[in-house]
């Protein structure tokens, strides 16, 4: 990982064609109402209201419930004369001549749907967000997802690690939406062509707001720009619960349990904790010590530095009920004479034909300047070599497959002659050749997986944390952070490390996260943490990752060699045997409902399924209605009282 089927998916599956791939659609589409035009101004029926467009300015408000909203401001850039506004079929349709635009309005499916194609390379900055005067918080999907009062004076500060810097839609962020909560109700905006669009978050008068931006690039596919707009309820996850309807009416949703019945060893992930293995860690004597302390499911991943797994290491991990494979990465191609690290070294002239180059011929860097980026379009055209090595990483029986950077939603432009390929290409290549993986027999997963990803993965590491800017450069500094050794136990893995007080509240304050993944994402794909950010690692922030892990029912991510194994097993056993029944009951299950229950946002309670499990965190250090602080309360359908769970008691 970079530091910075019942119905079996076919091997081609772009994004256009997820539809066709038979993934799970609920609801049907009516036929949508006609737009009314008035002059420069055109009225839109949404669920709940009516939303106008501004033609000569592109500004949006809304009226619902006898309130009136102001949902964007006017484009950031001129935007010249507009053309007359006709109606075209369901839509309205206007241009702007000196920006080379062609704009349409229409409803879909209770939302305000527009569209803006442009004839020339460009880039636009709109909607600009977070003006409505009862504007109160704001969600975004950072890892998990953050809700960030407005006038909070942390996130208005400097040291936010956030704001004054565009946030990719496709790597900065897991979801292509956010959201503000007003008065009563929830805007929220969803970006279909994520490819080439940003939201940079800023600090304006003492209060958040949000400009989106599109680059409209020939290059890149991304000529198209299209914003949704939506009021929804007043939860801080109405967002994420209004995106995740998107997806299933997109036919852009694959459950779990779908793909379960597809490929049954992904059943074994169920109520299974993760970890990687290092030096001893990978033996069979390991996994006999492992097996001994008690868990009948878990996840164990390796790298390519040190000795794979064993057949015999990966058949006893097996005959304990296990997953366990390899990590592998496509990403990065080096000189094989010299190249760091296995992965990096591939067969033929990938290096350094196969490099992603720019238009003036120079390849693109590879991360860390370790390289170059190898391009997706020169493995299309060899797909031997992907599966060349995956086959030779499996042949020890791994049952499970972590492809690194795949689904992490960073893509290229190619100018190579041999290979070229715009950024939507490139995603298409990556879910295509990850749709291959997952048609095999072994688990697929992936890193920071963006929800384009998650019909083709089984689980996804990197979603979880909000990891802030702050927290790379902490990572870069070898003495408070570890070293990348000694080779057997990695400091940078096993060190116990400290987090300033700025990152501690960007990434692992109660108060200000919320499932926005979960409520989209939980019964299609496995989410949890990074393997750098294993649970052992922070020990100030266990309790308040184990109640998180128990309250969106995600698992705990470790790394073990028999050492710490030794050590940190024991803990590690008594927070599976709570975790495990409660996750074999709600992983298929959606997250219905999310809700803080205290002013202070430090208890909160999820519900999965129709009440097939009903968790209550108290994250604070009051007692709250009986439940202490630092502890969790959870109760399966059927069960006559809660469970209880201190992780520090």
């Amino acid at each position: 990982m970079r530091l910075r089927k019942s119905h079996r998916v076919p091997a081609v599956l772009t994004i256009a064609a997820v539809t066709a791939a038979g993934l799970t659609a609920c609801g049907t589409s009516t036929e949508p109402a006609t737009p009314r035009i008035d002059g420069n101004q055109v009225s839109v029926p949404i669920t709940g209201g009516t939303a106008r467009i501004d033609t000569t300015s592109l500004a949006v408000t809304a009226d619902a419930g006898g309130s009136h909203f102001d949902l964007s401001s006017p484009a950031g850039d001129g935007l010249g004369a507009t053309g007359p506004v006709r109606l075209t079929g369901s839509a309205a349709t206007w241009t702007y001549p000196d920006k080379g635009l062609t704009a349409s309005a229409t409803a879909a499916d209770g939302r305000l749907r527009v569209t803006l194609r442009s004839d020339r390379d460009g880039t636009l900055h709109w909607p600009l967000t977070g003006h409505d005067t009862t504007a109160a918080a704001l969600q975004i999907p950072r890892g998990e997802g953050l809700s960030l009062p407005v006038r909070d004076p942390f996130w208005n500060g400097p040291d936010t690690g956030l704001t004054g810097e565009p946030l990719s839609l496709t790597s900065a962020l897991t979801m292509p939406f956010w959201s503000y909560q007003l008065a009563g109700r929830t805007a929220n905006y969803i970006v279909p062509t994520d490819i080439g669009s940003s939201l940079t978050v800023d600090s304006a008068h003492g209060a958040l707001t949000a400009t989106a931006a599109h680059d409209f690039a020939e290059g890149a596919g991304s000529r198209d720009y299209t914003v949704e707009f939506a009021l929804t309820g007043d939860s801080p996850v109405a967002g994420a619960q209004d995106y995740r309807d998107w997806l299933v009416h997109q036919g852009r949703f694959r459950s779990l349990r779908d793909k379960i019945a597809a490929n049954p060893e992904i059943g074994r992930l169920l109520g299974a904790f993760h970890a990687y293995l290092w030096g001893d860690g990978r033996s069979p004597e390991a996994m006999k010590q492992l097996r001994d302390l008690g868990p009948t499911r878990m996840w164990l991943g390796y790298d390519a530095d040190g000795e794979p797994m064993s057949a015999a290491a990966i058949a006893a991990a097996k005959a304990a009920g296990y997953l366990a494979g390899p990590y592998d990465s496509y990403d990065n191609a080096q000189d094989p004479a010299t190249a760091d690290n296995p992965s990096s070294r591939w067969p033929g002239t990938i290096w350094p034909d196969g490099c992603v180059h720019d238009a003036a011929g120079a390849p693109e860097t590879g991360f860390h300047g370790r390289g170059c980026y190898v391009s997706s379009q020169a493995l299309k055209q060899h797909p031997e070599l992907y599966r060349d090595r995956y086959a030779a990483l499996t042949a020890n029986g791994a049952n499970t497959y972590f492809l690194d950077v795949d689904a992490a939603g960073e893509f290229f432009d190619d100018r190579t002659p041999a290979h070229p390929m715009t950024q939507r290409q490139d995603r298409d290549n990556r879910l295509d050749r990850m749709a291959w993986l997952a048609d095999r027999p072994t688990v697929l997963g992936s890193e920071a997986a963006g929800a384009w990803a998650a019909p083709v993965l089984a689980y996804n590491h990197g979603g979880q944390t909000p990891v802030s800017d702050g927290f790379w450069k902490l990572q870069r500094d070898r003495e408070a952070w570890g070293p990348w050794y000694p080779a057997n136990a990695p400091g940078i893995f096993f060190k116990p490390a400290a987090l300033p007080a700025n990152l501690v509240t960007a990434m692992f304050d109660p108060a200000y996260r919320v499932p926005l993944y979960e409520t989209a994402l939980h019964d299609s794909l496995i989410n949890l943490d990074r393997w750098e950010l294993s649970y052992d690692k922070l020990p100030q922030q266990q309790t308040m990752r184990a109640l998180t892990s128990i309250l969106n029912n995600t698992p705990l991510n470790f790394v073990f060699d028999r050492a710490t194994l030794t050590e940190h097993g024991p803990e590690m056993m008594r927070l599976q045997q709570f975790f495990a029944p409660l996750h074999e009951a709600a992983a298929t299950e959606p997250m219905t409902d999310f809700r803080r229950l205290t002013p202070d946002n430090l208890v909160q309670r999820t519900v999965f399924g129709s009440g097939t499990l009903t968790v209550t965190a108290n994250f604070g250090t009051q007692a709250y209605q009986g439940l202490p602080g630092g502890c969790v309360d959870a109760q399966l359908k059927g069960d006559s009282g809660p469970r209880r769970l201190c992780p520090a008691q």
